[in-house]
């Protein structure tokens, strides 16, 4: 039978624990941001070689790859609150040791790309757990509602932290870093005060059939299948957050801050989009909804790559942000409610692979692109593949396309 969805707009908050929960996420993220901006203009300031920031996202994107029949099970077995809270502290650490190269000047690509596999490690494990977290903290009928605040707060934090860490650069590196490594200190906190919330568990027994579930679940389910894969390809090939280092020093003529904004350009689409979600959830055509989305992102991307004016890219970059929300919103949704929750740690596993796939291994592409190409030219294919991804599975999986409502499913 299927659960009804909750009128209140602030339903996830009557729940404390999601608030804490909320709290944490934002912080890390806001963390994650200013991270990245400082490690993608050192490094292309130290280097000057856009396959550098490209190898800045695969090594972050490999560990997922690799322990992906590991950490979904962990997820499902273990105290999902325990693992978040681990993974913020190594996040730290490894925060940390990127201050300390900072301040004894000892920021070398190699020692970066060690540290950088850590916290691709850490990030590895948290995500399937922090994606099977959320939904144990509120029940089925709030769920719609969190993920969308969820959303919400990665992409406020999407909008602030690139154009706080631009601004902290701006002052110094060792800033950025020190800023960084308390937000994610207090985000460990909040995790910890985090009373443990049941969870159902997967069986004692660790066999094949156990750990290969996840792959199991997705293939066999059609709808969650063509949800994660659009998001993968279409991300894949539209990316271009990898190289806009460059066309903040090269094309457009901006500085760090400059390239803050850019930053901080599709999370200032997104986050309009995901507050008017919050207040005004999709309640038909979701599915059509997804599709439309991907494609908008494919034409704001198109823009982008073509723009030598600043408002104009990040008008484009406000469009990629606003309609990949659409799209974020429909598939986290979707994997949430479709999901039974003893299984629900290893298909976010899964998803969290595609994701990375979607994100860091399309930064690898777009940087290895523009090493051969050019940055233009890279980011241009880029957005003409995603419209082509969104045509191709629209008509590949058309159960996805003709989804109406986003309840759960009857069982």
């Amino acid at each position: 039978m299927s659960v009804p969805l909750s009128g209140d707009r602030f339903a996830a908050f009557r729940h404390q624990s999601y608030t804490r929960f909320f709290l944490a996420r934002f912080f890390s993220a806001f963390a994650v941001q200013i991270i990245s901006v400082a490690v993608g203009w050192q490094m292309y300031d130290e280097t000057r070689n856009p396959l550098y920031l490209g190898l800045i996202g695969l090594f972050q994107f490999l560990p997922s790859l690799l322990l992906i029949l590991v950490t979904g099970t962990v997820a499902d077995r273990y105290n999902r609150r325990m693992i978040v809270a681990v993974c913020m502290v190594v996040g730290g650490a490894c925060c940390a040791a990127l201050l300390a190269l900072t301040i004894t000047h000892s920021f070398t690509p190699a020692l970066v790309f060690a540290i950088l596999v850590v916290f691709g490690i850490e990030r590895a494990f948290m995500g399937p757990a922090v994606q099977s977290l959320g939904p144990n903290l509120v029940p089925e009928e709030d769920l719609p509602n969190a993920v969308a605040w969820n959303s919400s707060s990665w992409q406020t934090a999407s909008i602030l932290g690139p154009v706080i860490g631009g601004l902290l650069y701006g002052v110094s590196a060792v800033s950025a870093y020190s800023v960084a490594l308390f937000l994610l200190v207090l985000s460990g906190i909040l995790v910890f005060m985090i009373p443990k919330p049941a969870q159902r568990n997967a069986a004692n027994k660790v066999s094949w059939e156990q750990i290969l579930a996840g792959f199991k679940f997705i293939s066999q389910e059609k709808v969650v299948l063509g949800a994660i894969s659009l998001d993968l390809f279409a991300v894949l090939l539209g990316g271009a957050v990898a190289l806009m280092p460059i066309f903040a020093r090269d094309i457009l003529e901006l500085g760090p801050w400059g390239l803050g904004l850019l930053r901080a350009g599709p999370g200032i689409g997104a986050i309009v989009v995901a507050i008017w979600l919050a207040f005004h959830p999709i309640r038909h055509h979701a599915g059509l909804a997804m599709f439309v989305g991907v494609a908008l992102f494919g034409i704001g991307t198109l823009i982008f790559g073509l723009s030598t004016t600043p408002w104009i890219s990040i008008a484009a970059l406000m469009l990629m942000g606003a309609s990949d929300m659409i799209s974020v919103y429909v598939r986290e949704t979707l994997i949430a409610l479709w999901t039974p929750d003893e299984v629900r740690g290893r298909v976010n596993a899964v998803n969290m692979v595609f994701v990375g796939a979607s994100n860091e291994l399309g930064e690898f592409r777009a940087g290895t692109m523009a090493s051969i190409f050019g940055a233009v030219p890279a980011v241009v294919i880029g957005g003409i593949g995603t419209l082509g991804v969104a045509i191709i599975w629209s008509l590949g999986f058309p159960k996805l396309r003709k989804i109406d409502s986003l309840a759960a499913p009857e069982r």
